[in-house]
C-alpha cells in the first residue's frame, strides 16, 4: 500500500528509519537465521495499479503471503475491477487460485465518509462456493493466527481483513505473548465473562463495535446479555456458531449489532444467513421477530455522516439500543 513501511494502520512500524543516518531497519527481518524472507514497500498513489500487481505476483509466488493494504478501507473502491474481474470470480473463471490478501482499514471512528466503511456489503456480495475468505479479527492473537492460516491453508483463496484503526490504540484490544505463541485462528469468540445460564439476549457483532458494547454493558452491570464476536464472515462459521449458541439455552433475544447503516455492512449477508444457524441452534418454536434482530444505523446512501457530532450521537444511541431492547 502507499504507507505501509511507517504503517497508519494494520501495519505499523513495519519500518523504522533513524533519523541522525536515515538508514532503514526492519526488525522482522532478525527474528532467527533462517526466517523466511519479508519485504515491506510502499506503492505509488495508486489503488488500481498496486493492487493488480500483487494479485499478479501472487500469482507468480504462491509460496509467499503477499499483502495489499489500503491506507483507509474505501480506498479499495479504486480498485474494484481488479476485485471483481480477478480476485472475486478467477478461480470459476480459469481455475486460477490466488491467496492475495487485502488489508482494508475499518472502523466508524468520526471521520466522515471517506475514512469510515470499507465496504463489507460489497466483499460479502461476491461471496460463493468458498471463493475467499472475508474476516473482522478482534483481537492481535487472531489477527496473527488467521495470517498464519492463509499460508498453510491448503486451499489456495484471496483473504480480505477488515483490520482495525482505533483498536491500535485500545489498551482492552490486546492479546498475551502466549495467545501468539500458542493456538490457532477463532473464527468465532464466545463471551466467558457471563454465565450462560443467565444469559437472556445474544448480541453478535464484529470489529470495534464489540469494545463499545463491553464498555457500555460493564457500566450498566448487566449480567444477562452475551456478545458473540464472529471473526469470520465468509464463509460463516456455522458450526462454531450453533454450539456458542447453544450454551444459551434461555435465551429469549438474538441481535445482530454493527456500526455501519442498515444496508451496508455485514447485516445484508447477517440476515439472510444467520438466520438458519438460530434455527438449527435453538429450535423455530421461538417466534420470528424475536429470532434476530439488527441495531444499526439507518439506512444511508453514504458510508457515514460528514459531522463528527452527529457521529458520536448515532453511535451512543446505536450502543444504548442494543442493551435497551
Amino acid at each position: 500500500g502507499q504507507d505501509s513501511r511507517r504503517g497508519t494502520f494494520g501495519q505499523r512500524h513495519a519500518v523504522l528509519v533513524d533519523r541522525e543516518t536515515g538508514q532503514d531497519y526492519s526488525p522482522l527481518l532478525y527474528l532467527s537465521e533462517d526466517q523466511a524472507r519479508y519485504n515491506v514497500y510502499d506503492s505509488l498513489l495508486s489503488e488500481y495499479a498496486a493492487m493488480g500487481f500483487e494479485y499478479g505476483y501472487s500469482l507468480a509466488r504462491p509460496d509467499a503471503l503477499v499483502m495489499w493494504e489500503a491506507q483507509f478501507g474505501d480506498f479499495a473502491n479504486g480498485a474494484q475491477t481488479v476485485i471483481d474481474e480477478l480476485i472475486s470470480s478467477a478461480e470459476q473463471k480459469w481455475n486460477q487460485t490466488s491467496g492475495v490478501t487485502l488489508l482494508l482499514p475499518h472502523g466508524y471512528e468520526g471521520q466522515g465518509p471517506d475514512h469510515s466503511s470499507a465496504r463489507i456489503e460489497r466483499y460479502l456480495q461476491l461471496c460463493a462456493q468458498n471463493n475467499m475468505t472475508v474476516a473482522m479479527p478482534t483481537l492481535p492473537s487472531n489477527y496473527f493466527h488467521l495470517l498464519r492460516w492463509q499460508v498453510h491453508n491448503p486451499h489456495h483463496k484471496p483473504l480480505v481483513v477488515f483490520t482495525p484503526k482505533s483498536m491500535l490504540r485500545l489498551k482492552a484490544a490486546t492479546s498475551k505473548a502466549e495467545e501468539f505463541t500458542s493456538g490457532s485462528f477463532r473464527p468465532v469468540i464466545g463471551d466467558d465473562s457471563v454465565n450462560a445460564a443467565d444469559v437472556r439476549k445474544v448480541v453478535f457483532c464484529s470489529g470495534k463495535v464489540y469494545y463499545d458494547l463491553a464498555e457500555e454493558r460493564t457500566k450498566r452491570g448487566l449480567t444477562d446479555t452475551a456478545l458473540v464476536r464472529i471473526e469470520r464472515l465468509y464463509p460463516l462459521p456455522g458450526e462454531e456458531l450453533q454450539a456458542e449458541i447453544a450454551r444459551y439455552s434461555n435465551a429469549a433475544k438474538f441481535v445482530w449489532a454493527q456500526e455501519e447503516p442498515a444496508n451496508q455492512g455485514a447485516w445484508p449477508f447477517v440476515a439472510l444467513n444467520l438466520i438458519d444457524h438460530l434455527d438449527l441452534a435453538v429450535g423455530a418454536d421461538i417466534p420470528a421477530p424475536e429470532r434476530l434482530r439488527r441495531v444499526s444505523r439507518p439506512h444511508g446512501s453514504s458510508p457515514a455522516v460528514g459531522s463528527n457530532k452527529r457521529h458520536q450521537a448515532e453511535q451512543v444511541a446505536l450502543v444504548n439500543e442494543v442493551f435497551d431492547i
